[in-house]
């Protein structure tokens, strides 16, 4: 089951990229504005919902009720949204406003030009902190012991990773169909169709494996028993949340991490668009990516336990903002400083803007790689000894808010670097000192 989600999940993040950076009259100055104004407010009104599902519905019903939605979405964007893009997105008004207010709003008129390519971000996006974090995790917390949460938690991952390393070589595999497609052919389009089918067939395969669990698998004493307790409503639920230490730190440890790894990444993806402007040599360099990643984390998987079992949990949380840290100087240096490296990165066929994609690449898989093994297990697992009521709206808060919040929060300090210094680029200075003062 996770298996699936992963696989669906590294195929939808490869795509979303893709889709709002290489598009016409778009670039990376997009993501800041899209995380800010529409990933976050539709994060908040999904967690209110979810919230108020949470009350309603039986856990099997919330779980449909969620998921069919997503996967209904990422069949009809590939057959229906996307082959109708150039009639219903606006690109005149886009065009005319653009001359009136100038480059520096790019990003945010962008929005507006490709609007269903922003769309198919923020569900990407919900994709991971909702059916990843919320349903996987919190079915997951459901049907384990804390005993068996400490010894298997940091193994989920293995077979699940070894799917970044599948879904990557499958997103390389339909990025390259261009190359054997006629003239004439829209190749990108070609790809995005394959790639949403496969999408939705893992999702059904999501459905089916979780009603084999719930109808065959007999779960834990310890998960049956339920609590009575008085239901509240939406605000209550949140001022109640707010209100535990408990949940309040856990949801700082998401923000920083999600302010911390959007300096970095958005900078990065910035750097790949210039060197692979064509949606296929982009999306086929994120195969590379995915796969590279999956290996990795497969690797930091299987060393999680002994760090777990030797080191204990407090160690294991301290090792991903730590390799965060390191690989962001290296990467941001040789971005400011890597002009004098020119002439020896030649001898190795390198420009610096080839040289600055692959650090980049490097960085965010230590620093993913990190986060999946030790920085996800270790929040889960102090998840475990909540009761059912805060252990449900507690996920729901964190995971589906906090991580587009830390997101945003990123997003908001290089929406105003964007603005005040014109481009990204010329941000970058600052955005690597900020990255060293929220470490």
């Amino acid at each position: 089951m996770f298996f699936c989600i992963l696989f669906n999940y590294t195929i939808l993040r490869d795509t979303k990229d893709v889709l709002v950076v290489t598009a016409k009259g778009s670039s990376a100055e997009i993501i800041p504005f899209l995380k800010t104004w529409v990933n976050l407010p539709m994060a908040v009104g999904f967690m209110l919902l979810y919230t108020k599902l949470a009350g309603v519905l039986s856990k099997e019903a919330l779980f449909y009720s969620v998921i069919v939605p997503f996967i209904a979405f990422f069949g009809a964007f590939g057959f229906v949204l996307y082959p109708l893009s150039n009639y219903i997105h606006p690109d005149a008004l886009a065009d005319k406003l653009l001359n009136f207010l100038g480059p520096r709003f790019l990003g945010p008129l962008a929005i507006m030009r490709i609007w269903s390519f922003c769309l198919f971000y923020v569900m990407a996006e919900l994709w991971g902190s909702v059916v990843i974090s919320v349903l996987f995790w919190g079915f997951a917390n459901q049907i384990t012991t804390i005993e068996e949460a400490k010894r298997f938690y940091p193994l989920f991952g293995l077979g699940a990773n070894v799917a970044l390393v599948f879904s990557g070589r499958t997103v390389k595999y339909f990025s390259n169909l261009r190359q054997s497609l006629g003239p004439g052919v829209d190749g990108w389009a070609v790809s995005l169709k394959a790639m949403m089918s496969i999408v939705v067939v893992m999702g059904l395969a999501i459905c089916g494996l979780y009603w084999w669990v719930n109808t065959f698998v007999p779960l834990p004493t310890r998960s049956k028993k339920k609590k009575e307790k008085p239901k509240m409503g939406t605000m209550e639920s949140l001022k109640f949340l707010v209100s535990q230490r408990y949940i309040r730190d856990l949801a700082t440890l998401v923000v920083a991490y999600g302010i911390s790894i959007n300096l970095v990444e958005v900078t990065w993806k910035s750097k790949l668009k210039a060197q692979f402007p064509s949606p296929n040599e982009y999306s086929s360099f994120m195969g590379d990516f995915s796969t590279a990643t999956g290996i990795m984390t497969f690797t930091m998987m299987l060393l999680s336990q002994f760090i777990f079992d030797k080191y204990g949990w407090g160690v294991a949380a301290k090792i991903t903002p730590t390799v965060l840290l390191l690989t962001g100087v290296g990467f941001f240096s040789l971005i400011l400083f890597g002009d004098p490296f020119a002439p020896s990165l030649a001898k190795f066929g390198m420009t610096p803007l080839l040289a600055a994609v692959y650090v980049g690449a490097m960085q965010n898989i230590f620093s993913k790689s990190a986060k999946y093994s030790l920085f996800d297990p270790c929040k889960e697992m102090a998840y475990i000894p909540l009761d059912e009521d805060t252990k449900v709206k507690g996920k729901a808060a964190i995971d589906v808010v906090c991580n587009p919040l830390g997101k945003s929060g990123g997003a908001l300090i290089q929406q105003f670097m964007i603005l005040t210094f014109g481009s990204l680029a010329n941000s970058t200075p600052y955005l690597g000192g900020i990255l060293l003062r929220r470490q």
